[in-house]
């Protein structure tokens, strides 16, 4: 069968660069006006003067610890059903869009954690102007000899959230009519992750948008090539129960 309509080389343009723009227009606003530490200074100030919510049980426990464990619960359910679907004719139809979901979400991950190691910015609660010992640092700036290394950027927790846009792209293909709801799902977690670790002192905006177009990034651009525009046919997704295949 033809791709469907929201397949089409257009619609894959726009979905991979569109919001990669977007994000991009975002940073530039956040450089040239200060919001990060506009967010940040406004965050600080409403704690007391102080990062209240570093350790706080709703913020910490709740949201950072269990909501990252959670994240890697539902990356093992998704790579024990791809190992699943390569049991046998029952789980053929899931076993494409089951690998790109794994693929997509581990890879985002993945390249999140691999660019804080060399990335070397500083996390807010660092900094001297919210009580730590260290000088803000841009990103393209060199650090003064003798300081040591930062690993706040991009947001890695943030990134266990946002990998799961990747649910919009696997639900286009198996149930198209749900894409939607994947979408909410990964901006959404991505977003209640960013932002406490916004409240705990952890990372400013531009951390989140950032680790936000990775993820995005990752997603579309592995959809592209898991299922190509020019491509006749796609693996026949299993039929909601009640409704032909």
């Amino acid at each position: 069968m033809p791709p469907p309509a929201w397949a089409q080389p257009a619609w894959q343009r726009a979905v991979l660069w569109g919001p990669l723009a977007f994000v991009a227009i975002l940073l530039v606003a956040v450089a040239t006006f200060d919001i990060d530490q506009r967010v940040a200074d406004m965050l600080y100030a409403l704690e007391g003067q102080r990062w209240a919510l570093k350790g706080a049980i709703a913020t910490d426990l709740l949201i950072h610890l269990v909501g990252r464990d959670l994240s890697v619960v539902a990356g093992c359910a998704a790579v024990a059903t791809w190992i699943w679907s390569l049991q046998g004719q029952r789980g053929r139809p899931w076993r494409k869009p089951l690998g790109y979901l794994v693929l997509s979400t581990v890879l985002a991950t993945t390249l999140v954690a691999w660019i804080k190691t060399w990335s070397n910015m500083d996390c807010p609660w660092d900094l001297l102007r919210y009580g730590g010992t260290k000088p803000f640092v841009g990103l393209l700036h060199l650090r003064p000899v003798g300081l040591q290394r930062g690993y706040c950027f991009p947001a890695a927790h943030a990134g266990a959230g946002y990998a799961w846009v990747s649910l919009y792209f696997f639900l286009g293909v198996v149930r198209p009519e749900w894409k939607t709801r994947g979408l909410v799902v990964g901006l959404g977690i991505g977003l209640l992750f960013g932002i406490s670790q916004q409240l705990r002192g952890a990372h400013f905006v531009s951390h989140d948008l950032s680790t936000f177009a990775i993820c995005w990034g990752t997603a579309a651009g592995l959809y592209c090539l898991f299922w190509p525009a020019q491509e006749s046919r796609h693996d026949p997704a299993p039929a909601p129960a009640g409704r032909p295949a």
